[in-house]
């Protein structure tokens, strides 16, 4: 479900929107790039959780139940607050124009730890898209925000986002027993930690 690839240089591009919200897109490179997941993004990103509710749904609690427009709506407007509160960084994942997937993180800044989630649509596997998004997103937050640790949970049987946690030079450091469900099915949890300030450059 998730891609792998060697990351482009990014450039940030800062804009302000009609509600004087700063806003941010950054370029990926190959026509792609992340930007601020908006409420412009729910009939896309909808279309995209329908279209993909088969695969998200073996490994995703939120996609068990109904997939409504206006609930996505109401829960972009929730992380947009977040967003505004310095508690969540929740982005998508254009390519050409079009949203291909999602990336986010939920931030604790107080101890200066955020966790890394991640989605992309099947067409868009296969040409890196979520490992440079995502490697992005870690400069991002180390760099602009201060956060010092970033965390990767995922089941353990989700061998496709446990590459993208390795090829990313996470640390698999241990196994949550029993701490990741979806539907009716419990799985481990995979735990994956990166310190940015640690990597070799």
């Amino acid at each position: 479900m998730l891609t792998l690839g060697h990351p482009t240089q990014p450039t940030r591009i800062r804009t302000t929107s009609e509600n004087t919200m700063t806003q941010f897109a950054i370029d990926l490179g190959n026509n792609d790039k992340l930007v601020l997941r908006e409420t412009w993004t729910v009939p896309a990103l909808h279309a995209l959780i329908e279209k993909n509710l088969d695969r998200l749904r073996q490994w995703e609690h939120w996609a068990q139940g109904p997939q409504t427009e206006e609930g996505l709506a109401a829960f972009t407007t929730h992380q947009m607050h977040q967003w505004v509160d310095g508690q969540a960084l929740p982005a998508a994942i254009v390519s050409h124009g079009h949203v291909v997937g999602s990336i986010g993180a939920r931030i604790d800044s107080y101890v200066g730890v955020a966790d890394l989630g991640y989605w992309i649509d099947a067409d868009a596997e296969g040409r890196g898209l979520v490992t440079r998004a995502a490697r992005t997103l870690i400069d991002h937050l180390h760099q602009d925000r201060g956060i010092r640790r970033i965390e990767i949970r995922t089941a353990t049987e989700n061998v496709r986002s446990r590459a993208v946690a390795e090829r990313l030079g996470f640390t698999h450091e241990g196994t949550l027993t029993a701490a990741h469900i979806a539907g009716d099915r419990v799985h481990d949890t995979a735990l994956y930690g990166l310190v940015p300030s640690h990597r070799a450059d």
